[in-house]
């Protein structure tokens, strides 16, 4: 081992998301070798190899760091007035985005960067250690640039959502035409994907399948911010299209899971397709209070789900995944192993960052995430408890211990 090797033994319970090292993924009395970024050895705690650090786990859990595939987080402003108007009984609409859109144009670059590096920061100590994050608070072609850029410098995926709203004051048609020409172009160089808000109030059938088709012209990934408010063309549109995820999926019918379903089916294209992941957002949920998206009808139907929290300052202002596991466990119907693997390797699946070569902002390839597995990123979560259980039996503690992202310590 190199001298910048280091183990982590004493593990009492470590759950890797790779059904290849044990049935279910998980190991009992294991141990961890990271050396740089990545990991290099994973077994029994007994059969560890020497190294020149060692990290006593002391019987404590260990599992993958948070993978957090859907936030909006470069933003200025606060919207506190909006969440009280609908704690006391106000519907949610997309409208109230031009409030932060307003905010967000008229901050500095510097202000719009520490903020955001303020909630990675929060979202790094919870035990986040992979982070996407989108545009869309800007929606002119020089505060969508600046937004992409800024994001590049602290998120490990960066999305462009120009289609978010149609801007106050703006006309549609002529809105459409610049977010899928000239803001496009502009933003491509710097975003590995585009979404689309497919709902009323946002961007109808139409639009969307207009903005998803400029993106895929571009050689960009796609997602779809679908099915939110009510049933909608969103999901059948996402996976038409290819696109990576569908978000929000709170009001689905069975043509919908089915065809989710079908998206991962080796029908489609071999023994082990990409299909187009369901990612859930809970915490989103319940602050708009709408119905929490049915995530055990599409795990049942074989659909890839994907947890995350959708941090934002109207909808969903939180970065606690530990939160979103706990409220998909106790209230969505899942297993803490299920919701655990949705919000790590499912967010990975979801971002394409699940297998080694994926590419971050910076054009850097970078190794797998989402896994504890040789040859993974060493994005690592320890808690404090001696099981993943305790997520959600001891809903809302503070229970993470300590974090390594790409090998190093930041928590």
């Amino acid at each position: 081992m190199s001298p910048t090797s280091l183990l982590i033994d004493r593990i009492g319970e470590l759950t890797t998301n790779d059904e290849t090292l044990a049935a279910g993924g998980r190991l009992r009395d294991a141990a961890v070798v990271v050396e740089h970024d990545r990991i290099v050895w994973v077994g029994p705690a007994e059969r560890a190899p020497a190294t020149d650090e060692r990290f006593d786990a002391a019987g404590r859990a260990l599992l993958p760091g948070w993978v957090d595939s859907h936030t909006h987080l470069v933003f200025a402003g606060d919207r506190t007035a909006e969440f009280e108007a609908r704690m006391a009984g106000e519907a949610y609409a997309a409208g109230g985005i031009n409030v932060t859109v307003e905010a967000t144009r008229a901050a500095t670059d510097a202000a719009l960067d520490a903020n955001l590096r303020r909630l990675v920061g929060e979202a790094r100590r919870g035990g986040t250690t992979t982070i996407e994050t989108k545009t869309g608070y800007g929606l002119t072609v020089a505060d969508e640039l600046r937004a992409a850029r800024i994001a590049g410098a602290h998120a490990d995926a960066v999305t462009f959502l120009g289609a978010h709203v149609v801007p106050a004051g703006s006309d549609p048609a002529a809105y459409l035409d610049l977010v899928t020409g000239e803001m496009l172009d502009a933003v491509a160089p710097h975003v590995s994907a585009v979404d689309v808000f497919c709902e009323r109030g946002a961007f109808d059938a139409a639009g969307t399948a207009r903005v998803l088709a400029a993106a895929q012209a571009r050689g960009l990934a796609t997602r779809v911010h679908g099915n939110q408010l009510g049933h909608g063309p969103g999901v059948q549109l996402a996976v038409a299209h290819g696109s990576l995820s569908v978000d929000h999926v709170g009001f689905l019918d069975d043509t919908d899971i089915a065809a989710l379903a079908d998206s991962w089916s080796p029908r489609r294209g071999g023994s082990a397709p990409r299909g187009t992941v369901a990612t859930v957002l809970p915490a989103c949920d319940l602050s708009t209070r709408m119905p929490l998206a049915p995530a055990r009808a599409l795990l049942d139907a074989g659909v890839e789900v994907a947890i995350a929290s959708n941090g934002n300052p109207g909808t969903s202002y939180t970065s606690s995944m530990a939160f979103c596991v706990a409220t998909a466990v106790l209230q969505m119907g899942l297993t803490v192993q299920e919701a655990v693997r949705a919000a790590t390797l499912g967010g990975a699946i979801a971002l394409a960052m699940d297998e080694d070569g994926w590419t971050d902002p910076r054009g850097l390839a970078q190794p797998a995430v989402g896994r504890i597995r040789v040859g993974a990123r060493a994005d690592l979560h320890l808690l404090d408890a001696p099981s993943i259980t305790h997520l959600a039996y001891r809903p809302g503690m503070p229970l993470t211990a300590a974090v390594w992202r790409a090998g190093g310590r930041v928590a």
